[in-house]
């Protein structure tokens, strides 16, 4: 049995971890000068780079200023000046922001808000919430009731609420068995056959993620998707809750996902990236409309937080945005993103366990199967992504890890590098990727990974 030191409670209890010393740029180092390329950002948060003097600055200028303000006491300049500057890069009018710590609080949050807009505007009987299948929306109680990552739940089910789900626009492995454009984005359909039979009166909101990220490993939906789902929810008196937490800030080359597609949620949430990394810091924002029916009404949002629109994180979040704007770093990712999933695709998609490579911006997928031609993944048992993603780190690679992508079954990497990674740098990754599944396939799992003369990178 493994002999866990110290006193934390740590993520991982099945090995020791090393301890990180430093991190500058995209690389981290630990104690023994081992350096590692962090090519996810962490669980895809750190965008501007490790170790940005310009947000460490922002944070200390502010605690020696003021640094716990209780937000029903006092506002702050750096809440409003962030609130102002997400609202000008904002879809629509989505003009409010409130802030929180992580992403499950947003989106927790963000239901709430949907529940008690509906309360104000008469229709009490508005309460249920519907979902995706193979989400994620964290781990608090009620944003884990919406989550539809089964395996997550499992242990909890007694204390969740239910609420109803649909299938993703997960095309790879689609649920109805069809094919896109023919399908006719029956995934999107699904939403309005749900709140027909479950009665329109009585759901409040659709929550769903822009691009679905840590579940089916940055599943780019197709474009007609959002924009059939945004119409399904108007014509239901359904609000529409987008959670951009891990795809939002600029991850796929645009300042918030969403406006890939044209549409305006009525709340919007974020995470993760929204400070780089360096502060626990989320928020959702919210349309005018929405945010004047609670100030006219009941004149309060039941809801609070200890560290919600906390100065010095809301410091953070500004020196994040002030960096991806003066470095023009958000249209740097929608360029070099397309440098980067053509990396992928040419030299991993040749590779017989394979079967996908998708995304955009620097949020990219590798779907990994056993059977190329059937889809056919491994058994979840065998662990492979555990192996492949063990091997690259032991050579000094990070990146993020996805399972049960297909039922139980399935696997896949996602690739989401901080935005200021170099032409060589990409090229380095991709190398030890290809490398490794080779390496791992062949020698660990005794298969082929490859036809003769498709190694070569």
């Amino acid at each position: 049995m493994l002999e866990i030191p110290g006193n934390v409670f740590p993520r991982r209890l099945d090995i020791n971890l090393p301890m990180a010393k430093k991190a500058h740029g995209i690389f981290i180092e630990d104690e023994n000068q081992k350096r590692y390329m962090d090519a996810s950002g962490g669980a895809i948060v750190v965008n501007a780079g490790h170790g940005r003097e310009k947000i460490a600055k922002a944070i200390y200028n502010q605690i020696l200023s003021h640094d716990y303000i209780h937000p029903t006491m006092f506002t702050t300049k750096p809440v409003e000046m962030l609130a102002t500057s997400l609202a000008e890069k904002a879809p629509g009018d989505i003009n409010r922001f409130y802030f929180f710590s992580g992403g499950s609080e947003a989106n927790e949050a963000a239901i709430k808000l949907a529940r008690q807009i509906h309360i104000e505007t008469g229709n009490e009987t508005k309460y249920q919430l519907i979902g995706r299948w193979k989400s994620y929306h964290g781990l608090t109680l009620g944003s884990l009731a919406a989550t539809g990552r089964t395996s997550f739940k499992t242990y909890f089910t007694p204390l969740l609420k239910e609420n109803l789900h649909i299938p993703a626009p997960y095309c790879y492995r689609c649920s109805f068995g069809l094919k896109y454009p023919s399908c006719k984005v029956r995934c999107a359909v699904a939403l309005d056959e749900m709140i027909e039979n479950a009665g329109s009166k009585t759901i409040s909101a659709f929550i769903a993620e822009t691009v679905p990220g840590a579940t089916i490993a940055a599943c780019f939906p197709p474009k007609e998707y959002l924009n059939t789902i945004a119409e399904i929810c108007h014509h239901h008196n359904v609000l529409l809750i987008l959670d951009e937490v891990m795809c939002g800030m600029g991850r796929t080359g645009e300042w918030f996902a969403c406006n890939h597609f044209d549409v305006v949620p009525d709340i919007v949430t974020l995470g993760k990236g929204l400070a780089g990394g360096v502060m626990a810091l989320s928020a959702f924002g919210v349309k005018e409309t929405h945010f004047n029916t609670i100030k006219d009404n009941s004149g309060v949002f039941m809801h609070g937080g200890t560290f919600s629109h906390h100065p010095v994180a809301a410091a953070g979040g500004l020196a994040l945005i002030e960096i991806l704007e003066q470095e023009n770093l958000v249209q740097r990712v929608k360029t070099k993103g397309e440098k980067l999933g053509d990396l992928l695709k040419k030299h991993l998609l040749p590779l017989a366990q394979v079967g996908d490579v998708r995304g955009k911006g620097f949020f990219w997928g590798i779907e990994i199967v056993k059977d190329k031609k059937t889809r056919m993944p491994f058994k979840r048992s065998l662990k492979v992504v555990e192996g492949i993603w063990d091997n690259l780190f032991e050579k000094g690679y990070i990146t993020y890890k996805s399972t049960g992508l297909a039922g139980v079954d399935g696997d896949a990497l996602v690739i989401a590098p901080p935005y200021i990674i170099g032409d060589d740098e990409m090229e380095m990754l991709v190398k030890a990727i290809k490398s490794t599944f080779i390496e791992f396939f062949s020698q660990t799992l005794g298969v082929s990974p490859a036809k003769p003369g498709a190694y070569s990178i």
